[in-house]
C-alpha cells in the first residue's frame, strides 16, 4: 500500500527543519549504504550524529505523533529516526531494495524495516527530476509532492530516485516497524479504518458503526505484534 500524509509539517515547522539542516554538515551518503545500495546510491546525507539532524528530526517525530492518518496507514510500533538527504544536480538513487533490520543508534535494539517513509522539504517547484519511483502489483509510481507531505509504502518494494537536473532536492527519510507485519493486512485495516471515519463523519447508524469499529479491531487484535 502506498498513502500520502499532505501537510504533515506546520509551515513553521518545516522552516524550522530547514534552517537546521542548512547549518548541518553534508557527508557522502554512500557512507550509510549497504554494499549493493552504495553502488547506485549518490547523494548527500547529514550524519546521524549531527546536531542539526537530531533537531531536525525530533520535528518530524512529533509531527508524526500528532497525524492519525499516519497512525492508520503505518499502525507504527516503532519508528527508526529520520535522516535527512539531499540531492544536487546529476545525483540520483538507483533501483534497490531496503535493508530489512536495522540497528537502531546508540542501543542495543534493532527495527524490522515494513514500512518505507520519505518526507518531501523541497518545494517542487525549486528542482527538476528528484522523483520517488516505487514498483509494486500495479506497476511504477512516480512521486513527486510538495514541501512537508508525506509518502508511506512498504519497504519490501523496488525503489530508486531519478536523477536530479535542477536544484536541490531535500527530503527525510525512515522506517517503521508495524503492529502488522503483513502488508495485505495493514491495507485491509487502513481501508477499513477509513470507511469507518467517513461513515462517521456522515452520521451513520450507530449500531452499523459499532459492529464496523469491533471488525477492525478484532482483525488488528489477530494480527497485531506487541
Amino acid at each position: 500500500m502506498i498513502a500520502r500524509i499532505s501537510s504533515l509539517l506546520s509551515a513553521d515547522e518545516l522552516a524550522a527543519i530547514r534552517r537546521r539542516l542548512e547549518a548541518g554538515a553534508w557527508a557522502d551518503g554512500r557512507l550509510t549504504a549497504g554494499y549493493q545500495s552504495a553502488e547506485v546510491k549518490s547523494n548527500l546525507q547529514l550524519p546521524q550524529s549531527d546536531p542539526a539532524a537530531r533537531e531536525a528530526g525530533e520535528i518530524v517525530l512529533r509531527a508524526l505523533e500528532r497525524s492519525p492518518l499516519f497512525a492508520s496507514a503505518a499502525l507504527p510500533r516503532h519508528v527508526y529516526p529520520p535522516l535527512f538527504n539531499r540531492y544536487e544536480v546529476g545525483m540520483a538513487f538507483g533501483a534497490h531494495i531496503d535493508n530489512a533490520v536495522r540497528p537502531i543508534p546508540g542501543t542495543p535494539h534493532r527495527l524490522r524495516t515494513d514500512v518505507s517513509a520519505t518526507l518531501f522539504l523541497s518545494p517542487a517547484h525549486e528542482y527538476d527530476g528528484g522523483e520517488l519511483r516505487i514498483e509494486d502489483t500495479y506497476g511504477a509510481h512516480s512521486v513527486k509532492l510538495e514541501a512537508g507531505d508525506l509518502i508511506v509504502y512498504p519497504a519490501s518494494s523496488v525503489h530508486s530516485v531519478a536523477p536530479v537536473t535542477r536544484g536541490a532536492r531535500i527530503a527525510a527519510f525512515f522506517w517503521i516497524q508495524s503492529l502488522v507485519r503483513d502488508d495485505a493486512a495493514r491495507t485491509l485495516l487502513f481501508e477499513l479504518d477509513t470507511a469507518i471515519r467517513g461513515l462517521a463523519a456522515q452520521a451513520a447508524d450507530r449500531d452499523s458503526l459499532v459492529r464496523l469499529t469491533g471488525c477492525y479491531h478484532n482483525l488488528l487484535r489477530r494480527w497485531a505484534e506487541l
